[in-house]
């Protein structure tokens, strides 16, 4: 019964997570060829995707590791770069309590695309809620790891012209935003969460929008919690 269980919750969570295979399929192939190009053995950029797993950071760590040795500089920008993933998990917390043995795996796999799906609450029908959590997790990170590989090995070998592959996941992320919007019955938080993002922009810029942005908007989804997911709950 658990085994067939774990089956359908993969099932599902391969579904959910397409758009991120094709996504990350086209990033982490460039991020492995990019590693390359710097002069980085295939084994370096797979590491770094297994360990960091954190796509716009490595692509920062990749060129700071080519230069000087300063690790207090690294610690930093890693931090701001992801500081983002403190409201992930402030915002997963009860969604992850009853996680068990799988919790610790969950939260280290937490990035921006995961957080898209598994924020949405709604697990799909035959899917059990934990493994579902743990399958999107793990082929997100597969897909990652794997592109990296295949762009560190082979991509040498491919000549063809990258330009405007870093629009892959802004695309992908609308793909996921269209997708949420159309299983909601009101569109109270979505246009809130535009409304505070647009806000931000204008009042701190773009370079330091994010940050004020999430903030917020987290603030706001604690706040009116209960209210919001009455309102923004799948249709029937």
């Amino acid at each position: 019964m658990a085994g067939s269980l774990a089956a359908a919750s993969a099932r599902a969570a391969f579904r959910s997570t397409l758009p991120i295979l094709i996504g990350f399929g086209f990033c982490g192939f460039s991020y492995g060829l990019y590693m390359h190009s710097l002069g980085f053995e295939p084994v370096f950029p797979i590491l770094m995707a297994l360990t960091i797993f954190a796509g716009s950071l490595e692509f920062i760590m990749a060129s700071m590791i080519t230069g000087p040795f300063a690790p207090v500089t690294a610690f930093v920008v890693g931090l701001v770069v992801n500081a983002r993933h403190l409201f992930y998990g402030i915002a997963m917390l009860d969604r992850y309590r009853d996680a068990g043995a799988m919790k610790p795996y969950l939260i280290y796999g937490l990035i921006d695309e995961t957080f898209s799906i598994l924020g949405m609450g709604r697990v799909p029908e035959g899917a059990d809620k934990r493994w579902y959590y743990f399958f999107v997790t793990l082929f997100n990170e597969a897909y990652w790891v794997l592109a990296t590989a295949v762009g560190a090995i082979f991509g040498a070998d491919m000549p063809f012209d990258t330009r405007g592959i870093e629009f892959v996941l802004p695309a992908l992320f609308l793909a996921i935003f269209v997708s949420s919007w159309q299983q909601e019955r009101q569109h109270a938080a979505s246009l809130g969460g535009l409304g505070v993002t647009l806000g931000c922009l204008l009042a701190f810029g773009a370079a330091y929008f994010l940050l004020a942005a999430m903030f917020f908007i987290i603030v706001l989804l604690l706040l009116f919690r209960k209210k919001l997911s009455t309102m923004t709950g799948a249709r029937p």
